[in-house]
């Protein structure tokens, strides 16, 4: 609490110093509903800061901010979904990067604070690494949902390990229930949700150095902890009794029909792991910590690799540089811009100095509380890779493991398709 303080001392104190206000531009990917709570925010950086902002948001982000970079017009924060594509823009020079002493701020006040720093970090034009991006607003896919009910009626208790969740999944079987619902399906992009399984996974399994080899390519998809994080996911998908409908029906089933067995009477099955979004997906009326709920997806107790969470999230970057693209980044790190946006629903943060009786719901505090108690926080690891790999060969992929196939030559072919990219 105290760096807290002293960073937002030094944010009122570099505003109330500043000679002249400056207009500033924020380019990101919001619109709609998120569109007017980051403009509430950035409306009391405006009122403390002094600066006249303006924000556009835009889904077509990622191509329009390549192009503006390019023409010498762009804005001068933008918000990046992904860390890739600013890692690439750094490297080519797009980036300013963050004043001295954001990194250590972060590692003092972002819960796994050198995992943010990590990923915001990037080599410039020059091959030199710096900190370039600051994550606001995070999202959690290291979830389990569930109804309490079930549960309750079923004597059964929320696991704290694999080896416990493990143990219940087999104790759902032997009770002559099913326990999980997995659905691949999704269009065109069918077989994602059996990516964040295998991200999971390899979180689960091997230290996170290992998880950025893997991503980066630094080891080869082949590689045999690869392998034995797909057989990971494969132990729950590939059996017949653990999935309701059978293995069968895990690529066949839409991802946002899959929940619902949860909710059926008698239920299909007990368990659903997926992000924190796939409330929007449950029947209509289901009210999140009465007949819905979630635990965390947890780690192997023998693994001794603490409490790894995977996620996503926006990350702030200076695209053109002036004092007060400096001084935004300098009020992202007050729990007021935190807060504002965590009363309006929509946001999770890993700012240990925010008060978790400001969110919107017990559920959303909860939830949050899982990104608190993470040792690790990684990206998904799909959307880092490039996009004919992770947009590509590893959803059809999994796709093909969950028919049946063999989980080493399956990873194989994603490697030869990797490296015919290079």
């Amino acid at each position: 609490m105290k760096t807290t303080l002293t960073s937002s001392v030094a944010f009122v104190a570099l505003s109330a110093g500043a000679v002249t206000a400056e207009d500033l531009t924020v380019f990101g990917p919001w619109l709609g509903p998120d569109q007017a709570m980051v403009e509430e925010v950035l409306s009391d950086f405006e009122e403390k800061s002094g600066h006249a902002v303006s924000y556009v948001g835009s889904d077509s982000f990622e191509q329009q901010i390549v192009v503006d970079a390019e023409a010498g017009s762009a804005p001068n924060v933008s918000v990046f979904p992904q860390p890739g594509l600013a890692a690439d823009m750094a490297a080519r020079g797009f980036l300013t990067p963050l004043k001295d002493g954001t990194g250590d701020w972060l590692k003092d006040n972002y819960a796994a604070g050198q995992s943010w720093v990590d990923l915001g970090t990037y080599k410039g034009p020059d091959g030199e690494e710096d900190l370039y991006g600051f994550f606001y607003k995070v999202d959690v896919k290291s979830l389990v949902w569930y109804s309490p009910e079930n549960f309750e009626d079923a004597g059964y208790e929320i696991p704290e390990t694999m080896e416990e969740l493990k143990a219940l999944t087999d104790q759902i079987v032997a009770d002559g229930e099913t326990p999980w619902c997995i659905g691949l399906g999704s269009g065109g992009a069918t077989g994602w949700p059996a990516t964040d399984w295998v991200e999971d996974m390899m979180l689960r399994t091997q230290p996170p150095e290992v998880y950025d080899q893997w991503v980066s390519n630094g080891i080869p998809f082949d590689d045999e902890r690869v392998v034995a994080a797909i057989e990971e996911f494969g132990y729950f998908a590939r059996n017949d009794d653990y999935v309701a409908g059978g293995a069968g029906a895990v690529a066949s089933t839409d991802f946002r029909d899959s929940p619902k067995g949860l909710f059926s009477a008698p239920p299909q099955c007990y368990m659903h792991r997926q992000a924190s979004f796939i409330p929007a997906f449950f029947p209509d009326g289901t009210e999140v910590g009465a007949d819905a709920d979630f635990f965390y997806f947890p780690a192997y107790d023998g693994k001794d690799l603490g409490q790894p969470v995977l996620g996503a999230g926006t990350l702030w970057a200076i695209t053109n540089e002036n004092q007060a693209a400096h001084d935004l980044i300098a009020y992202l790190q007050t729990t007021d811009a935190h807060e504002i946006w965590m009363a309006n629903g929509g946001f999770l943060t890993p700012h240990t100095g925010v008060d978790s009786s400001k969110f919107a719901t017990e559920a959303a505090a909860k939830m949050n509380g899982i990104l608190l108690d993470a040792t690790t926080f990684r990206f998904d690891g799909s959307d880092l890779m490039p996009g004919g790999v992770g947009a590509g060969t590893f959803w059809t992929g999994m796709v093909d493991y969950a028919g049946g196939a063999d989980a080493a030559s399956v990873a194989s072919d994603i490697q030869d398709s990797w490296d015919a990219l290079k």
